[in-house]
C-alpha cells in the first residue's frame, strides 16, 4: 500500500469518525452533551491550525539546518558538467 493510499484511509476514517460524532451518531458516554457541543465543531480549525504550525515549523528547522549548501552546489555542477558532455557526444550543441 503506498504512503497517499495509506493517508487516504486513515484520514477518510478519521472524517468519518467525526461526522459521525457530529451528528449524534457515535454515542460519546464519557463526554457530557454540552462540552461535546462545544468542541467538536472546533476541530477542523485546531486541526488546520496544528498542522500549520508544525510545517512552519518542520520549514524554519530546515532553513536553520541548511549547511550543505557547498557540498550540494558541488554535486550539481558536476552533474551538470556529466550531462554537458554527454550531450556533446550525441551531437548536440550545449554552449549557445
Amino acid at each position: 500500500m503506498t504512503r497517499a493510499k495509506r493517508f487516504g484511509t486513515a484520514a477518510g476514517g478519521a472524517i468519518l469518525l467525526y461526522v459521525l460524532l457530529l451528528l449524534n451518531i457515535l454515542p460519546t458516554p464519557l463526554i457530557p452533551t454540552e462540552v461535546r457541543e462545544q468542541i467538536l465543531p472546533t476541530l477542523p480549525w485546531w486541526t488546520l491550525v496544528s498542522t500549520g504550525s508544525y510545517l512552519l515549523w518542520n520549514m524554519g528547522w530546515g532553513i536553520f539546518n541548511f549547511n550543505d549548501t557547498p557540498q550540494a552546489y558541488q554535486e550539481l555542477m558536476v552533474d551538470i558538467k556529466t550531462a554537458k558532455d554527454y550531450l556533446r557526444e550525441r551531437g548536440v550543441d550545449v554552449d549557445s
